[in-house]
């Protein structure tokens, strides 16, 4: 259980839960009406704090600089939406609706609370009372002075840094025609005729005179021979460019304002 001396502690710092996923930032602290001590904390949530969720502190503990509750993430921001009032307080309506959200008995945990000796969870007669649990404010007592304190929102933009999509490289085959010339030779028959001479007349006449006979040639010719063999020719590969884009937010704030009321005295003497 959190003390009204660890409070300071808690705000601002992140929630984790059960799992040790963290939930978000504390931002405010609220006390019971009856004992005074820390019941509940409100947590902000979303993608720049923007929601702020309320659960059950009276089962958490301090580790080290964060917060842990016994509940799942989840849980916690799918807790009903509760509109605290001027004066820092839910109403009685509001917490039956947050203890059934989270599972708590709320007769029981009234009656456990109200045993003597106990210093739990004690809170008014729910017939006599409108509201159960008291915000702090900023998260601090007040200090007893005659000053009133004005707070106000603050938007903080930031960035986050998530999937868009996906490339890969995929490689694949694929049958091309191509053309190529090549050049062939080929032989063919010539009949060369000769006349008879001195020169060659002892050929000629080398034979017998009057006969038949044959000669054979033979004949070449070439023709084209496809091989195909794997060349590599370049290297693809993925990189990324970072490129910075300009977009404007818009949000909305709420501001406190402190106007002064007079009251004229109109009792005479």
């Amino acid at each position: 259980m959190i003390t009204r001396e660890q409070i300071p502690t808690v705000l601002e710092h992140p929630v984790y839960d059960v799992g040790g996923t963290k939930i978000g930032d504390a931002k405010h602290v609220f006390l019971d009406d009856v004992t005074g001590e820390p019941e509940w904390v409100s947590v902000k949530t979303g993608l720049f704090g923007t929601s702020e969720s309320f659960v059950p502190i009276h089962d958490a503990s301090l580790v080290k600089d964060h917060l842990e509750v016994p509940y799942p993430k989840d849980t916690v921001k799918d807790a009903p939406n509760v509109d605290v009032d001027a004066g820092g307080h839910l109403s009685e309506d509001e917490e039956h609706r947050l203890y059934e959200h989270y599972g708590i008995d709320w007769d029981a945990s009234w009656q456990q609370a109200n045993q003597p000796g106990t210093g739990g969870w004690a809170r008014r007669d729910t017939e006599t009372t409108t509201g159960t649990a008291t915000g702090t404010g900023a998260g601090t007592e007040a200090t007893g002075d005659d000053a009133m304190t004005r707070s106000e929102e603050q938007m903080h933009v930031g960035t986050e840094r998530r999937e868009v999509g996906r490339a890969r490289l995929r490689k694949y085959v694929v049958t091309e025609e191509v053309q190529q010339t090549v050049p062939v030779r080929h032989e063919e028959v010539r009949v060369e005729r000769e006349p008879v001479t001195e020169a060659n007349r002892d050929e000629a006449t080398a034979g017998p005179d009057i006969s038949e006979a044959e000669h054979e040639v033979t004949l070449h010719a070439e023709r084209p021979v496809v091989e195909t063999k794997a060349e590599p020719v370049e290297r693809v590969r993925l990189t990324t460019d970072e490129r910075t884009e300009e977009e404007t937010v818009t949000g909305e704030i709420r501001k406190e304002r402190i106007e002064a009321d007079e009251t004229e005295d109109k009792r005479q003497p």
